[in-house]
């Protein structure tokens, strides 16, 4: 027998399994059954927060460790050819995850936008990252990349028409403040921006064009399909330069190297985005907002853990600054949209 019955006036029926909460009732005049009601809805939705907010904060450790782990591997691997690499294994996954989805059918300007998104939001992105974290501290590249929102705003504002509020541009001031803290390393007289950092802002430029190039084509095309598409245009353009760019060239016959290019390759780029997707539903935006900045603080612990790297005083002081900042900025931009 699935479960038993308890019978109650006016042949109204509550429905129980064993070893699980209340299933369903038909009681619709006693108040008793309310309360179970509440309770049992209150269990459900505080068991689904938890369960979310244990991904996302998964999903936050995957992407702040990515710092960590493609220093690690620009010493094992050349930049250029870690990104050919990289992205065979992502357009893999893309294409394992996408293979029972009818293929959408693109215009002509769609295909110009949907190359240049592969170009320059994916090609471009991952090779100047790897470019730069060859000499650039894992720790300062996610405080630089954790501004993001605040150019992908300024772009917004630019080109999709969108309001500049005041309190973004303040919480952008407070976010430059905290970056020229850590880059100078707290003192003006110590003012070096080594060449592995500008390859991180190109990284970041490009990381925001992207978004704003994916939220256009969205209202047209599948993000999925979006995703695949420019991933295997990017993967491509890497064939004509992970032989060139880099002399010379070298690549690594360590088995533990691949698996972890394989690893974060298929983790970082397509579980933890899935991951968060799926799960961003249950919880506050502003919350879940709050909880992607903490990348920085993520990508100091595993620098600490993985490359023994100490974590100063000038670095927390600039990243609640970059993240304050990012912070005020995003909150006001969910105030407008929720006002739109």
């Amino acid at each position: 027998m699935n479960g038993w019955k308890a019978k109650r006036e006016n042949s109204e029926t509550l429905v129980f399994r064993p070893g699980s909460l209340l299933i369903a009732y038909k009681f619709t005049m006693h108040p008793f059954t309310d309360k179970i009601e509440k309770l049992a809805f209150h269990k459900r939705t505080d068991s689904s927060m938890f369960k979310a907010y244990a991904w996302l904060t998964f999903c936050v450790v995957v992407w702040g460790s990515n710092f960590v782990f493609g220093k690690i591997l620009v010493q094992s691997f050349s930049p250029a050819l870690l990104t050919f690499l990289r992205l065979v294994f992502i357009v893999l996954f893309l294409i394992a995850l996408s293979y029972k989805k009818q293929l959408s059918r693109i215009n002509k300007t769609d295909v110009i936008v949907i190359f240049f998104l592969g170009f320059i939001g994916v090609f471009i992105n991952q090779w100047s990252f790897f470019e730069g974290l060859q000499t650039a501290d894992p720790t300062t590249s996610a405080l630089i990349l954790a501004t993001t929102p605040i150019l992908t705003s300024v772009l917004a504002a630019i080109f999709l028409k969108e309001r500049l509020s005041t309190r973004m541009i303040f919480g952008s001031i407070v976010a430059i403040v905290g970056i020229f803290f850590v880059v100078t390393k707290g003192s003006l007289s110590s003012l070096h921006v080594e060449i592995g950092l500008l390859w991180i802002v190109v990284t970041m430029v490009t990381f925001a064009i992207m978004i704003i190039m994916t939220r256009v084509l969205s209202q047209r095309i599948d993000p999925l399909m979006i995703t695949l598409y420019s991933n295997v245009v990017g993967l491509f353009i890497s064939i004509f330069f992970a032989f060139s760019l880099d002399n010379p060239l070298q690549i690594s016959s360590n088995i533990t190297d691949w698996g972890l290019l394989i690893g974060t390759a298929v983790i970082v780029h397509g579980l933890a985005t899935l991951i968060w997707n799926s799960n961003i539903r249950h919880v506050d935006a502003s919350k879940a907002s709050i909880l992607s900045n903490l990348e920085p603080f993520v990508a100091m612990i595993f620098g600490l853990i993985l490359l023994f790297k100490p974590i100063t005083g000038v670095e927390i002081v600039g990243s609640i600054f970059i993240v304050g900042g990012v912070v005020l900025s995003t909150y006001q931009r969910k105030q407008l949209y929720s006002q739109k």
